[in-house]
């Protein structure tokens, strides 16, 4: 599936789903901004696209809403299950790191950065 601009292929299929052609950015990276309802301009800017590649983008999710959420979906499921398998495999190396005690004089940054996670998780 392609949509064609000026003669060349805008948006084509690869291993890694429906890309821009010539960028490594897939609409999938495009979907979760617009997802969140940011402005075109922002998208672009973000993902250092050109007007032609984030118009071809934006035309193409359009033209093809059902078909491309749906892929987004799976990615998405695809990306918390690998998550969430990480995780897992990780979850006694993380318990051993935290469990060691802290080096000389790393004290104080490391207050900070827990009061940096305390801060964040707070908000989440």
């Amino acid at each position: 599936m392609t949509l064609a601009s000026n003669g060349q292929a805008a948006i084509i299929r690869t291993d890694r789903g429906l890309t821009i052609a010539g960028t490594r950015i897939t609409l999938y990276d495009v979907m979760d901004y617009v997802m969140a309802q940011y402005p075109p301009k922002f998208i672009r800017s973000m993902l250092s696209l050109t007007d032609e590649e984030i118009n071809a983008a934006l035309a193409y999710i359009q033209a093809h809403r059902a078909e491309v959420e749906a892929e987004y979906r799976t990615v998405l499921q695809e990306a918390e299950e690998l998550r969430q398998y990480y995780e897992e495999q990780n979850r006694s190396r993380f318990a051993r790191i935290a469990a060691k005690p802290s080096e000389p004089g790393t004290e104080a940054i490391r207050a900070k950065l827990i009061a940096a996670k305390a801060k964040f998780e707070s908000k989440v």
